[in-house]
């Protein structure tokens, strides 16, 4: 895809804004006049062509963390991929052209963008970002930074290595699709479950699973088998806790923590992308996009209520973005 000229960046674009809190049917409205960001030095700034949802996006928007937030108006978005059309002063990696992906968002609920990736364009720091495999589909980049990153972070920092048994709570989730497949075909591990509903449990099997557990049926934290990590996407850690062996760690991303869990949140960082590009371009970790997307640009409060049901499978993705 080639970039505009720096000449014909616009100085407003289209844009999903809310300027109050609430669920996106109630508060997120289409503008066509927002201001396009100034980049500063050390920043790119990026012709966006798909985006994801998180399930941080509904958060922030119902104003979970309101006190940590940057002041409304807000463009929701964190997950991006698209071209970079302008470069500041102190850049070195990337140049007008590029195509590249991230999570814009160096720490997700301390002071996020207010212009996120639901626009036309938008301002991003150079070391959230990274040169988009060229294997990879814009919807398929954009669907994967938050989710990798957050599910490469916590097996990294839980000590996770080969020839150790991990559950996967949420398997067919954004995370967890990732979790399995950085488990069994990144770390080595020697054995993967993972629970989901049963119309999922293929995809995990397909995934790198070697036992996907029917949550609707049997309880996980009563099976005989313990595992050595438990990695927990849903909230689920007073019951994780039960399912780990002894000396064995639970690392949650979501809900109330029981302890010995341990929570879990990412920085956004460009490098662990650039250090998961084998992986990804020798499809060893292959993105999952829910089947019902990607949603147009037109469609985005309908892809909130959707990734809101907690029924997606992998990731919810918007594209094109005009």
């Amino acid at each position: 895809m080639a970039a505009p000229s720096t000449a014909s960046i616009p100085s407003q674009n289209k844009a999903w804004v809310y300027s109050e809190y609430g669920k996106a049917v109630d508060v997120l409205k289409l503008d066509s006049n927002v201001t396009v960001p100034e980049v500063k030095e050390d920043q790119v700034l990026i012709k966006v062509v798909a985006a994801a949802l998180n399930p941080v996006d509904s958060k922030r928007m119902l104003g979970f963390f309101k006190a940590t937030d940057s002041p409304l108006p807000t463009v929701p978005g964190y997950d991006i991929a698209g071209v970079v059309v302008k470069v500041g002063s102190h850049v070195k990696k990337f140049k007008e052209g590029d195509e590249v992906y991230g999570d814009i968002n160096e720490k997700a609920i301390d002071h996020p963008k207010t212009i996120g990736s639901l626009a036309e364009y938008t301002a991003v720091e150079e070391k959230v970002l990274a040169l988009k495999p060229n294997n990879l589909s814009f919807v398929e980049a954009a669907s994967l930074p938050l989710a990798i990153e957050t599910a490469y972070g916590a097996l990294e920092r839980i000590g996770f290595s080969a020839d150790k048994s991990i559950l996967v709570l949420g398997g067919a989730g954004g995370v967890g699709t990732l979790v399995i497949q950085l488990a069994k075909h990144v770390f080595g591990a020697s054995k993967v479950a993972a629970t989901s509903s049963t119309g999922k449990l293929e995809l995990l099997k397909s995934l790198g699973a070697d036992l996907a557990i029917d949550y609707t049926k049997e309880n996980f934290e009563d099976l005989p088998e313990k595992f050595d990590f438990v990695y927990d996407t849903v909230g689920q850690s007073a019951k994780a806790v039960k399912a780990v062996k002894e000396g064995g760690q639970v690392v949650t991303i979501t809900g109330p923590v029981t302890p010995p869990a341990t929570f879990f949140g990412v920085t956004s960082n460009g490098s662990i992308l650039e250090k998961l590009k084998p992986y990804l371009e020798s499809e060893k970790v292959k993105p999952v996009i829910d089947p019902k997307g990607p949603f147009p640009f037109s469609k985005t409060v309908e892809a909130f209520s959707y990734l809101d049901s907690n029924r997606a499978t992998g990731k919810v993705v918007v594209y094109p973005i005009p």
